[in-house]
Parts: structure tokens; sequence; C-alpha cells
């Protein structure tokens, strides 16, 4: 006679505990045949994250803007990654946030423009996602990311690599004026960044840090606006940029690093003059 037949003689709490024990245990069972990516299945190696051994490099081609070119920020890793069970995609990549933006551009004494992030200067968030704008949460979807769609058979080996640098203009004359005038005295850019190395189910959004890295890019230029083009500004302060910061330990990721806006567009230009109110140049889009 079959168990589910002898029921009857049972008190119902009783049935309904063996009910209950037998759906677990069919629960657990079920779970623990199905193959799952854990962080202890996943290797890393060959992490490095470095920047260019070299000085900014000022342009002054323009008698409408001055440029300068920073050294790049690289970083690569490879990753084996287990069997990726059938119905489920995982994108392994970089994922970048910005942590603290200070970036000053001085016009003697009378004021200074600054690109600024409002939620992050006024500590509303403690990052703001550095995507390229379209591959959300990732840096990019090129060399940064790499996704396998399962079943796969054995285990996938794959590298994943990024770099990002500064390229900005900033305008010799005050940027409110109508005048072009030469007036910048000063540029003083302070940017700080975490970097991840993630895997990420696409379907669950489950993440699994892999790998962080804390980086800074310093700029300090000094401008006579008195001399000609060509010759007005020179790089002082530090010639070089601090190494990257390899962690021993995971840094979690805070949710304004994973979508939009991203830091490009949340940004604004104010002019901050040295008497008077704030004005808004350009909004963030």
């Amino acid at each position: 006679m079959c168990i589910l037949a002898r029921y009857h003689l049972l008190p119902s709490s009783l049935v309904l505990l063996i009910l209950l024990v037998a759906c677990t245990m069919g629960c657990i069972q079920s779970i623990a045949c199905k193959p799952r990516i854990r962080r202890e299945n996943i290797v890393v190696y060959e992490v490095s994250a470095s920047i260019d051994q070299c000085p900014t490099i000022i342009e002054e081609n323009s008698p409408i803007v001055l440029r300068y070119k920073t050294p790049y920020f690289r970083a690569s890793a490879g990753v084996v990654m287990p069997p990726v069970p059938r119905n489920e995609t995982w994108v392994v990549g970089w994922i970048q946030a910005c942590t603290q933006m200070e970036f000053y551009n001085t016009y003697g004494d009378i004021g200074m423009s600054s690109w600024e992030l409002p939620e992050l200067r006024e500590g509303r968030v403690k990052a703001i996602s550095d995507s390229d704008g379209v591959s959300y949460p990732w840096y990019g979807n090129t060399t940064e990311t790499v996704t396998l769609t399962g079943p796969t058979s054995k285990p996938s080996r794959l590298t994943v690599s990024m770099n990002d640098n500064f390229y900005p203009s900033v305008t010799w004359a005050v940027p409110i004026s109508n005048s072009n005038t030469p007036m910048l005295t000063h540029i003083t850019r302070d940017q700080s960044f975490i970097t991840w190395l993630v895997a990420m189910n696409s379907v669950t959004k489950e993440r699994i840090v892999l790998q962080t890295v804390q980086w800074r890019m310093r700029v300090d230029i000094a401008v006579d606006p008195d001399m000609p083009l060509g010759s007005r500004a020179s790089l002082v302060g530090r010639p070089y940029q601090e190494q990257p910061h390899i962690l021993n330990y995971q840094e979690p990721i805070p949710p304004n690093a994973l979508g939009r806006p991203n830091a490009n567009d949340a940004q604004v230009l104010m002019w901050r003059p040295r008497r008077g109110a704030p004005l808004v140049v350009i909004p963030p889009k």
C-alpha cells in the first residue's frame, strides 16, 4: 500500500508535516542537482591596473580653447568561468564609477568655472556610473565585456580590458563673457574612481564582484594669459600619476554605479564669480 493511502489513518497536522518535509526535500535535491555559478568556482588571474608613466600633454593649438590629454588608466584581467547552465547568460566585464570630482578653471580674480556632479558634491550618493552611456552598467561593450550563453560543457577562459583618460577643452576667455580675451590662469582637476571586475547573470542580475581597483587622476596647470598662444600653459605639481590600487578585498557596488545617469550626463558646468551668485552655464543632460 502506498504512503498516500495511509494518510487518512494519521492526524491531519502530521500529514501536513510529512507533505511539507517531502516537498522541501524535493526542492533541496532539485537545487543541488542544478549547477550554479559561484565565486569560489571562478578563477581570476593576471589582474593588472596601471596609469601610463608619462605627463599630461597640454595643447595650445586653438585661440578659443586650451586642451589637455592625461595619461591612460588601463586595467586587464584573465578569468576562467565554470560551465554555464542551460538558459543562463553571464557577462564578465568592467564596471566603473566616479566617487569624487573637483574640476576648477580659474580666471584671475574674476571667478572660476567648475564642472560638478551635484548629487556627489552634496553627499546624496556615494558614486555615479562612469558607463559609456549605452552599455549600462558596463564601462563599454567591446574589450570591456565578454558574454557567455549556456549551456557550455567546459570552463571558458577569457580576457577583459579597459582604458580611460581625460581630454577636455577649457575656454581661454571667461565662459559667460562675449569677449575672446584670454583670462584663464589655472586649471585644477582631481578625480577618483572605483573600477570593479564583475560577473553578472543577465536575467537574474545576480552580481559577483571578482576584483576591485581604486585610482585617481590629478591635473594642475598654470596659465599666463598674457603670453602668446603656444607658450601660455605649463604643467605644475607632480609630473606622473599615482599608480592604481588593486584591493585585497571587494568594495560593494553602490546602486548609482549601475544605472543612469552616467557621469557625463549628470555633470553641470557652473560659473562661480568672485562676487555674486553662481550661474549654471551648461545644465546636466
